[in-house]
């Protein structure tokens, strides 16, 4: 029974990447539906930076409160550490909101998904004893969430390994957040879609994930591989928005000069950034990419990995040598030993020994199957309902 016709309120907050942004709109998502289909007076508002979050955020239909925050650049570059230095006034000035907004919204619980972009938030919650709950995408505890985890009731976590290095008595293994509107329910007719998409049915279709804000050296990488992989594959490559304009002058390039003939490059597909479930005609979305790839190539942030998991494709993992706390090295063997994917350190990515990997695996059925099923056994497709549920449980409803 409802208490008195109250409004419960949860705010969420993190930001940053896709790694961070994602996820969190897969809990929120979550929580909608349960509270709809539960009839809950549940309000939900996101608290957070004003950076690449706020604007997918902005399409879910909730209150927002953008904040000011900073970050922390571990880089020994002198322009890394000036901007580190003025960001302890932005951070400030992001607690200084996060209170008040706080204070007014006055929220019930508040869910944190890490990341820079979450601290005002979480250190103000502790000052008001709200209840807070995080999750950590990684194989190693980010900063964020190390910081707050003696304050917060339950730390829900991605990766099994994690478990061994958090209090038994808050952690909770459920998978990585993922959009269920990703994937097909329904039997999909491969071959017509390739058809509406202009993709060739009988060319295996290799896709290169760089994440939201791209991958430069894996651009490279395929840029200097496009003269072979090109003569036998479809390939979707996916740039990240900065590096989208160039990577496309020197894919015009080697067709030109290279290659020496442009015959091939109708199965090159080249986007800044793959939206999730577009409509229009013709135009590629990670829905349709996921169900049709033969083969993906991605970096090793865990909101990737568990999409590409739950596509039940094999996959070619490639981490950020020089991440925080080298988690997505973590990421990318604690992946590896399921034996859905095979990681490729970025100092050994050499064009003829990518190229042989690829083809390796994309002409083997037999591999490509077996890495898909164990893709599928990876996955943890109810990362969000679990969340949304113990969210939504604590409440005094």
């Amino acid at each position: 029974m409802i208490k008195n016709n109250k409004i419960f309120r949860i705010v969420l907050t993190g930001g940053g990447s896709g790694g961070h942004t994602f996820p969190l709109i897969a809990v929120l998502r979550k929580i909608k539906q349960l509270s709809q289909e539960r009839n809950l007076p549940i309000e939900v508002i996101y608290v957070g930076p004003n950076d690449f979050t706020l604007n997918y955020i902005k399409k879910e239909g909730i209150e927002i409160k953008p904040l000011t925050t900073g970050k922390i650049r571990r880089s020994l570059n002198p322009f890394d550490i000036l901007n580190n230095f003025l960001d302890i006034f932005k951070t400030i000035i992001g607690i200084f909101q996060a209170i008040i907004y706080l204070y007014l919204i006055m929220p019930d619980l508040v869910f944190s998904k890490g990341g820079f972009g979450s601290f005002p938030v979480v250190f103000s919650s502790i000052i008001f004893f709200i209840p807070l709950y995080l999750h950590e995408s990684d194989a190693e505890v980010g900063l964020a969430n190390r910081l707050s985890l003696k304050f917060c009731r339950r730390i829900f976590v991605s990766f099994e390994n994690t478990l061994n290095f958090l209090p038994a008595n808050k952690v909770k293994l459920v998978g990585n957040p993922i959009r269920e509107e990703l994937f097909y329910k329904e039997e999909i007719d491969k071959v017509s879609l390739k058809k509406s998409l202009g993709i060739d049915e009988k060319r295996p279709l290799l896709t290169i994930l760089g994440g939201s804000l791209g991958a430069q050296h894996i651009n490279d990488l395929i840029l200097d591989s496009l003269p072979r992989l090109i003569e036998e594959l479809e390939i979707i490559h996916q740039t990240g928005e900065n590096d989208y304009e160039r990577v496309k002058r020197e894919a015009d390039i080697v067709f030109k000069e290279i290659i020496g003939s442009e015959i091939n490059k109708g199965f090159y597909h080249i986007l800044p950034f793959i939206e999730e479930n577009l409509t229009m005609k013709g135009v590629f979305n990670l829905k349709d990419i996921y169900f049709l790839s033969d083969l993906i190539v991605s970096r090793a942030g865990s909101g990737l990995i568990f999409e590409i998991a739950q596509s039940g494709k094999p996959s070619i993992i490639i981490p950020i040598p020089y991440s925080p706390k080298d988690h997505q090295r973590k990421n990318a063997y604690e992946y590896q030993k399921s034996g859905a994917a095979v990681v490729i350190e970025e100092k050994n990515l050499q064009p003829n020994i990518f190229v042989d990997l690829v083809f390796q695996i994309i002409k083997d059925e037999k591999k490509k199957k077996e890495m898909g099923e164990s893709a599928l056994k990876f996955a943890k497709p109810n990362a969000s309902l679990e969340i949304a549920e113990e969210l939504i449980s604590s409440l005094s409803l």
